[in-house]
């Protein structure tokens, strides 16, 4: 006997009971079978293969039913439907290899009583199909009810006109009638499997009726929709008709020209490229056929409203004169002379060669050192427009590339928009923070960026909404960024970067007293005063008052001053007052308490303690490196003050270069087992990392462990190998400033960066003594006591 199906999917009652007369069952997919009509159905389920194998050796009737989930591939026995139709095999057609269609003809309806296997194919015990019996009035009247609702729905649907004509003849067989209808007004095959279960033959005449209604009702509504259109179209096609005699008239009275031919004649007098040009008279085609009022027509007048705003090849004459140019660029800003140096070079380069191609610099800097202002001056020294465009938090391509303009509300990008208002082909172009854009699931603006700014890509740059090639080869190209660290490398390939590092004190005094103080005097209304600020209150307020790389907030504390004055000025009501001057006295009142010490050294030599250097987004910074030996220990070690996994690497490297010269220094070896080491760095809530603290962890250490103390007026960078190696690091120049700022006057750098040393301010180099080190050793011998 074949496998019995005790599953999970059935219940109790569906479980398999004695011996009674079995059906081999096929299962269809999106077929419904009724009694009396004769189908074609394509078998492939090697379950249904073998069922109507079985079937046809047996010579017996087979079961077929519809499953619930069309698309479900193997359905159990609860995916099928418990209804469906006992059938006769007319005929076998093998149509492929994996694929058998047979002809089989409706007999009765049965329901499933018993699942009595499943493998190797679905066999069950069926019962007949519970019909109650219909009232004969009843009947009589649905009858009547659909006959004369199928001669309406005629009127509707010509197409289908025999198959109505064969359920009219139909009609007195109900079985007949029932079947030819759920082919006819059933196209979803679970309609017609509810057609199928309905227990009297006057439901399934009731249930016919309601859809030949509904289907009657939705032919109306469809033709009253297709009416109006018709019309619409009517209406436009009058409407163009009106238009052409319009222009006709206007013509013969001498009147002024159409729309279309006025932007007609501006594309003819703008200088455009000819495939722009072919473009915009081909959308002026298309639009003169369109109605004056319609969507379309205004989506393509916006679309050549701005490909004629835009420039093509109007350029702005550049100013080729180096000496006005260096002029300009003294009097925005104090310093900075690498930046300039390189202005002039390439005004200097595109004097002489007309087709350089734009070079693509990138300042990269802390806040406040001055990267936007430096665009502004550019553009002013070179006597160009100029374009801002920041992004900083932008992540959708088509902020960059714009939207196609099948989108509804479909804009170009800021791009295209950018030279839209600069009116000029060759401005001086600003992509501020280019280091803070982001990517999402609308795009990586990034990517979209390579075109942009790639000189051998950008003389077609493609937008989206403009759709055709736009120049961007004269385009002086310039974008700023905190740090590099986020840009993407190949997009960082394409720039060329200029570091603009912190200033120092001397950098900061004259930036204040030449641009800082006289703007905010302007800017607070103090214009007609004098107000002096000695350079010994001006260093008051740089030194104790900010601790920053650039300007920013030193102009905050200046314009603070200053509103005070003006609030003095306004209170004494005395216009004859003409000057003031600010004392160290009057600092107090103004600022407040000052907000750091003079010095942010160390006040003793300690054991245990050294100064480190690191760079952070915005300059460099002094770091504290506390190390203490913990008695009754393990040699265990632990590490506090929110520090990065590199930054712990850098720790367990230095003790295992302490370890190994502990006989050359003295050092007990038990001190490593008896003792717990905790290093510390202050500052807990500010995250750490880099491998630059290696050789002041490796100091402090070792001071712990032989008990020398460390220099307060020696701070140093470096990382450190576990052979003692000490290996160049970045950032000498913020990190050189931050020594000088907290009061350090010696620093220890590694060997390789002797070379950066040029580059270093002329005020770090004449008051501050450079120790190169090549080995741990070195470091040791300048830094312990």
């Amino acid at each position: 006997m074949d496998e019995k199906y005790t599953g999970d999917n059935l219940t109790k009652g569906e479980m398999y009971f004695g011996s009674r007369e079995t059906y081999q069952m096929v299962v269809l997919r999106g077929v419904v079978v009724f009694p009396g009509q004769t189908y074609t159905v394509d078998v492939g389920r090697d379950k249904s293969l073998q069922a109507l194998n079985r079937a046809m050796e047996t010579n017996k009737s087979l079961f077929v039913v519809t499953q619930k989930n069309r698309s479900a591939v193997n359905p159990a026995p609860k995916d099928i439907y418990r209804v469906g139709t006992l059938v006769k095999i007319k005929q076998i057609i093998r149509t492929s290899a994996e694929y058998v269609r047979a002809v089989v003809e409706g007999v009765e309806r049965m329901e499933i009583d018993v699942f009595v296997s499943i493998l190797p194919f679905y066999e069950v015990s069926l019962k007949k199909f519970a019909e109650e019996e219909s009232d004969p009035l009843m009947l009589k009247a649905v009858r009547r009810n659909l006959f004369e609702q199928l001669d309406e729905y005629r009127k509707f649907d010509s197409k289908s006109v025999v198959d109505l004509q064969t359920m009219s003849t139909a009609l007195p067989d109900d079985e007949k009638f029932i079947a030819v209808s759920s082919t006819v007004f059933f196209s979803d095959y679970k309609d017609r499997q509810e057609l199928l279960s309905q227990n009297s033959v006057y439901k399934q005449l009731e249930f016919i009726y309601k859809k030949v209604v509904e289907e009657c009702e939705l032919k109306a509504v469809e033709k009253r929709i297709a009416t109006k259109v018709r019309m619409n179209i009517d209406k436009n096609q009058r409407e163009y008709y009106v238009r052409e005699q319009i222009k006709v008239l206007r013509d013969e009275l001498g009147e002024g020209e159409s729309e279309f031919d006025e932007y007609k004649k501006r594309i003819e007098e703008k200088d455009l490229p000819s495939y722009a040009k072919e473009k915009l008279l081909k959308e002026l085609s298309r639009m003169e056929k369109m109605s004056v009022t319609s969507p379309e027509a205004s989506v393509s007048r916006t679309y050549i409203d701005l490909v004629l705003s835009l420039p093509w090849n109007e350029c702005s004459k550049d100013n080729r004169n180096l000496k006005k140019a260096e002029k300009i660029l003294d009097e925005d800003h104090y310093g900075l002379e690498k930046i300039k140096q390189r202005i002039v070079e390439y005004l200097a380069v595109h004097t002489l060669t007309e087709n350089l191609k734009a070079p693509i610099l990138c300042f990269v800097g802390p806040p406040g050192v001055g990267k936007t202002s430096i665009v502004a001056s550019i553009a002013r020294a070179t006597d160009r427009k100029l374009v801002t465009m920041s992004l900083g938090g932008v992540r959708d391509e088509a902020e960059i590339r714009g939207h196609r303009r099948t989108y509804v509300g479909a804009l170009p990008g800021r791009i295209i928009s950018g030279m839209k208002n600069a009116q000029a082909v060759n401005p001086v172009f600003l992509l501020d923070e280019i280091d803070k854009m982001t990517s999402d699931f609308r795009g990586d603006p990034s990517s979209a960026m390579l075109e942009v700014l790639d000189p051998n890509q950008n003389f077609k740059f493609s937008d989206n909404y403009l759709d055709m090639p736009y120049d961007l080869s004269k385009v002086m190209f310039v974008t700023t960024a905190n740090t590099v660290d986020t840009i993407p490398t190949p997009l960082l390939d394409r720039m060329e970067i200029l570091e603009l590092s912190g200033y120092t004190y001397e950098e900061k005094l004259q930036i204040a007293k030449k641009y800082l103080l006289p703007k905010q005097i302007e800017a607070n209304g103090l214009s007609g005063l004098k107000v002096t600020v000695p350079d010994e209150v001006m260093s008051e307020i740089i030194s104790r008052y900010t601790r920053e790389s650039g300007v920013r907030n030193l102009e905050r504390e200046i314009a603070s001053v200053v509103r005070k004055l003006a609030v003095k000025y306004v209170n004494r009501g005395d216009k004859e007052i003409k000057s003031f001057k600010v004392t160290k006295k009057d600092l107090a009142e103004y600022l407040g308490a000052p907000k750091y010490k003079d010095d942010s050294m160390n006040t003793d030599d300690e054991v245990g303690l050294a100064t480190g250097l690191a760079w952070t987004s915005v300059g460099g910074t002094t770091l504290n490196i506390e190390v203490s030996l913990i008695s009754g220990g393990k040699g265990e070690i632990k590490l506090t003050g929110s520090l990065g996994d590199i930054m712990k690497e850098s720790c367990h490297a230095a003790l295992t270069v302490i370890r190994s010269r502990a006989e050359q220094y003295g050092i007990e070896q038990d001190k490593f087992t008896k003792y717990d080491l905790h290093i510390h760095v202050p500052e807990g809530a500010t995250p750490k990392d880099g491998p630059s603290a290696g050789i002041t962890i490796a100091t402090a250490i070792m001071s712990a462990m032989s008990g020398r103390k460390v220099s307060k007026n020696v701070a140093m960078t470096g990382e450190i190998t576990l052979r003692g190696k000490v290996l160049p690091i970045g950032g000498l120049k913020e990190k050189s400033l931050a020594a000088f700022r907290s009061g350090v006057r010696t620093i220890i750098i590694p060997r390789d960066n002797e070379k950066d040393v040029a580059d270093l301010p002329s005020e770090v180099k004449d008051n501050m003594t450079l120790v190169y080190a090549d080995t741990i050793d070195d470091v040791f011998g300048v830094a312990l006591i």
